[in-house]
């Protein structure tokens, strides 16, 4: 347990050291988030440099304490690639086309290494269904997929930088209690690498992580997921990442069922994302990240139950689980339809 810890806390203090650094790099090469619409919860500009504190982080921390196997090398190739993506993109914004071809070329580099979702274990009678010659799109979707959800709820100060050390700590406990040393240990230096970076991100934010972070922890958290819980024969093995994730993933999922519903492009911005119905109910900023942290922290605590409980028992609290939240956002999508509509006839 020492070496844990001690990898956690290197990585901690590094980001904690370095993020002043990004913030002066930021200003000298202009990536700086200007708030230009209504969209902006932000009233003055701030740079958004800060995830490449969490990528030396979490890079000096891996190359000092993980042993370097193929996927793993694949993982730190595909990061930095995810990372100089970017780095362009806080500087000067690229289009959506380039970045999504960048992130599919950096899951080819992980899926080449060897890091690939293979089958799915079946809850009701605990065999495995594999997945054969759908193994590599289903790898990239669930990477490319993930790497955007953490971008997508990268809209108030701190909720991401929380969020994703929540399910980073959360997946390395299931992770570390099934044997997989080396994905907690990853996992665990990416958690010290978000929360080193967390103080300078909070309410009032001195500097974002911009997509050079978001982009980063999303990529690594797919990757290292895959090749860890995933690929463990643990009960509904797939569902466990996901519920951890639950609040990116589902944020996401409805934002593109909303935007389709609403025949509008899936790519395009919006303010009806869970962090803006919040603060449109009246609370401020740190109150509503408190909130998601609250609603990340039990999905990761039922995330621990569901992979260590009978396995018919914890299909079925998914199965509950995902039906209420389909429920739930289909009313969302509905009213907000309504809504469209009604203001688009007076």
């Amino acid at each position: 347990m020492e070496k844990y810890f001690i990898a956690f806390i290197v990585a901690l203090i590094i980001s904690y050291l370095l993020t002043p650094y990004a913030i002066k790099l930021a200003h000298k090469i202009g990536a700086i988030d200007v708030p230009k619409d209504n969209r902006r919860v932000h009233k003055v500009p701030t740079p958004r440099l800060g995830g490449l504190a969490i990528y030396i982080a979490f890079m000096v921390t891996t190359l000092s304490m993980v042993p370097l196997k193929s996927e793993v090398v694949g993982v730190l190739i595909g990061a930095t690639l995810i990372t100089i993506i970017g780095i362009l993109d806080d500087r000067k914004p690229i289009s959506a086309r380039y970045k999504l071809l960048g992130q599919i070329v950096a899951a080819a580099i992980v899926i080449y290494s060897g890091v690939r979702i293979e089958y799915f274990s079946n809850p009701l009678n605990r065999g495995l269904i594999p997945l054969g010659a759908y193994s590599i799109p289903m790898t990239l979707f669930w990477i490319v997929g993930i790497t955007n959800a953490i971008n997508l709820i990268d809209g108030l100060d701190g909720l991401a930088a929380g969020v994703s050390s929540i399910a980073s700590i959360t997946l390395a406990f299931i992770a570390y209690s099934n044997g997989q040393a080396q994905v907690a240990l990853l996992l665990l230096i990416l958690a010290g690498g978000t929360l080193g970076f967390l103080p300078h991100n909070f309410n009032p934010a001195k500097i974002f992580m911009g997509d050079t972070g978001a982009l980063l922890i999303g990529f690594v958290l797919a990757c290292v997921s895959v090749e860890g819980v995933i690929k463990s024969a643990t009960t509904i093995a797939v569902a466990i990442p996901v519920l951890c994730l639950g609040v990116p993933v589902f944020d996401t999922a409805f934002a593109i069922a909303r935007r389709l519903v609403n025949r509008r492009p899936i790519m395009e911005a919006d303010k009806g994302h869970l962090h803006h119905k919040l603060l449109d109910k009246g609370l401020s900023q740190r109150q509503t990240v408190l909130v998601l942290y609250f609603i990340s922290t039990i999905l990761g605590g039922s995330a621990v139950f569901i992979s260590d409980t009978n396995s018919r028992v914890g299909a079925y609290g998914v199965l509950a689980a995902v039906a209420l939240a389909v429920i739930y956002g289909a009313y969302r999508i509905g009213l907000m339809k309504k809504t469209s509509e009604e203001k688009a006839n007076v």
